[in-house]
């Protein structure tokens, strides 16, 4: 699984106009399922998620993570994550697992983060959604896992 996780101020995420996912601080997190990806290492994504300490302690370090700071997470489906453009400058998808795996890989996501975790907000798997934060540092951190 690919993953971009961002510590927020805040985020939402909508279609068609209308909110379907919002966190206040926390965790934006877009993710992609690849092909041979699992139940399993999305559940170990999670756990990673969850236990990433990205926000800053007392003393200003990156000491905490988003169970320490009480923090939600916005989860968002984006198989662009597995994008390849080494061929040419029209990005190839094939890296990214189809749309039965996808979804299904999403909704673990999205069941075990809601088993471990209070504050849970989602996007729409599959829709054209509209994603807005304020991404607080910036810190972005790429995750990739494989079994």
């Amino acid at each position: 699984m690919i993953a971009i996780a961002q510590r927020v101020a805040r985020a939402d995420v909508s279609v068609a106009g209308s909110s379907v996912g919002a966190i206040g601080h926390g965790l934006l997190i877009l993710a992609c399922a690849e092909p041979d990806d699992t139940e399993a290492i999305a559940d170990k994504l999670i756990r990673k998620l969850l236990k990433l300490r990205i926000f800053s302690d007392d003393e200003g370090k990156m000491n905490r993570s988003v169970v320490d700071v009480h923090g939600g997470l916005l989860i968002v489906s984006q198989f662009t994550l597995a994008a390849d453009v080494s061929a040419g400058n029209r990005p190839s998808f094939t890296g990214a697992a189809g749309p039965v795996l996808g979804r299904a890989l999403y909704e673990r996501l999205l069941t075990t983060a809601r088993a471990l975790h209070p504050i849970v907000a989602s996007g729409e798997f599959g829709a054209d959604m509209q994603v807005s934060l304020v991404n607080d540092g910036p810190v972005t951190i790429p995750i990739t896992l494989r079994g």
